[in-house]
């Protein structure tokens, strides 16, 4: 998660909303991503999605069974069911989304009998993860 918050603060950076992402196989990262809706003018540019490419580009192959995710923001539908298509094992987030969450901060798209169970774990580095988002709004809205 440490990793994911540095590429929070990389988008952030690019004024992007601060959300970073890895995926994890065996306990190394093969795949990164972070915002890149703004700068890039890209409807699907969220963190996870590109965390989710870049796994798959190493791996050589879109099904990414017994990898975990790491973001720091909580997945919202787009991104709960690219990770479901994925066929990912976990999903461990810091902030909950009460307003676009899909894994159980609005909705739990998971709570459904899909193809592959998915793990989640929540609030890991909860308060690094809220302070990053709160102090990026807080700004934008002084701006």
């Amino acid at each position: 998660m440490k990793r994911a918050l540095e590429l929070a603060l990389e988008a952030q950076k690019d004024g992007e909303i601060p959300v970073g992402a890895v995926v994890v196989k065996d306990s190394v990262i093969i795949g990164e991503g972070r915002n890149i809706r703004e700068t890039q003018n890209k409807v699907s540019g969220h963190a996870e999605i590109m965390a989710l490419n870049s796994a798959a580009d190493t791996l050589g192959d879109w099904r990414l069974n017994g990898c975990t995710l790491y973001v720091t923001l909580e997945p919202c539908p787009m991104c709960a069911a690219a990770i479901e298509q994925a066929r990912l094992s976990r999903i461990v987030y810091g902030s909950a989304d009460e307003k676009m969450g899909a894994a159980g901060g609005k909705i739990n798209m998971f709570a459904y009998d899909f193809s592959s169970p998915v793990t989640i774990t929540p609030f890991v580095l909860k308060d690094e993860c809220d302070k990053l988002l709160q102090d990026f709004f807080e700004k934008r809205r002084e701006g």
